[in-house]
């Protein structure tokens, strides 16, 4: 019981920890959106996105850094927990939100938060899985409902 008890206040730990970091990130892109001369609506929503992904999913989901989200986890992310986990996820709302996130780690990518590799990584991943997270969504909203 000890045990369990010091886990969760470690993970609570964390994931505080990792909270503050993501805030440090995300006021950094929105200064990088700004600076772009974006519309404040544009701006608000690309920070959303960016947001739910960073800090829903891998963070409070996961416990991982924002680092970690580069790779391997986009398509955990788009492929499954986003199409099942939101109520607004159309083939649509993945492309935009997989720009948002195109556009937070190439800021991140610019103040060194991410190398290039990274980087490389995630564009890699969203232009070859695009249509297949797509595809899915599409699939998982046309199901009538019925589970087995």
């Amino acid at each position: 019981m000890i045990y369990l008890e010091i886990g969760v206040f470690l993970k609570d730990y964390e994931i505080e920890r990792l909270g503050q970091q993501n805030q440090r990130y995300l006021e950094v892109f929105e200064a990088e959106l700004k600076a772009a001369n974006l519309k404040a609506k544009t701006i608000e929503k690309h920070l959303d996105n960016t947001e739910f992904y960073i800090n829903t999913y891998l963070m409070n989901r996961l416990v991982q850094e924002m680092k970690d989200g580069c790779g391997y986890e986009l398509d955990a992310y788009f492929g499954d927990y986003f199409v099942r986990k939101t109520d607004w996820a159309t083939p649509a709302t993945i492309k935009a939100n997989a720009a948002s996130i195109k556009k937070f780690y190439k800021a991140m990518l610019t103040h060194g938060h991410v190398d290039k590799e990274s980087y490389d990584e995630l564009c890699d991943v969203i232009k070859e899985s695009m249509s297949d997270w797509q595809g899915e969504c599409e699939s998982y909203n046309d199901d009538d409902g019925f589970f087995f």
